[in-house]
């Protein structure tokens, strides 16, 4: 099946099978920030944008991409960058494996809410799975973030 939809703001055609998902076909396309984890939809690490929304692309079908506009990590470098220096500032990356799904969260939630308390924070952000960190130096991290860009808390 031919598709067309935008990744990262270009244009794109690709093959796809019914039953591909949409993890597989972002990373045939070269964009390997999206990671495969638990593939039950319970880490976060394959978390792209589908216009603008954060989904999970290990239970997406590539098909669902027809048309619309697919951003991955390689679409947001220098947002990520920007959270990214908050993160290993608070020693929040560690390993990293679990990074680029939990940047495409934090920046979708802060286009999402405005000035989000800490349990916003928590809620928003409970899906993504870290084996490392312990999380609290993920949320210190998101918490500075956030009252750098002008979110108090």
């Amino acid at each position: 099946m031919n598709l067309q939809f935008r990744l990262n703001g270009k244009n794109v055609q690709a093959e796809a099978e019914p039953d591909e998902i949409l993890l597989d076909l972002v990373r045939r396309l070269g964009c390997y920030s999206v990671k495969r984890g638990c593939e039950t939809a319970n880490c976060g690490l394959c978390t792209v944008w589908m216009d603008g929304r954060p989904i999970l692309s290990c239970s997406t079908l590539a098909v669902r991409a027809e048309g619309r506009h697919i951003t991955t990590l390689e679409g947001l470098q220098k947002e990520a960058e920007a959270f990214g220096m908050f993160l290993a500032g608070e020693g929040g990356e560690q390993c990293g494996f679990c990074s680029p799904g939990f940047i495409m969260n934090v920046l979708a939630m802060e286009r999402e809410l405005s000035n989000p308390s800490e349990e916003e924070i928590k809620e928003y952000l409970a899906g993504n799975l870290c084996r490392c960190s312990g999380y609290m130096s993920q949320l210190r991290a998101v918490k500075k973030y956030l009252e750098a860009k002008g979110g108090a808390l």
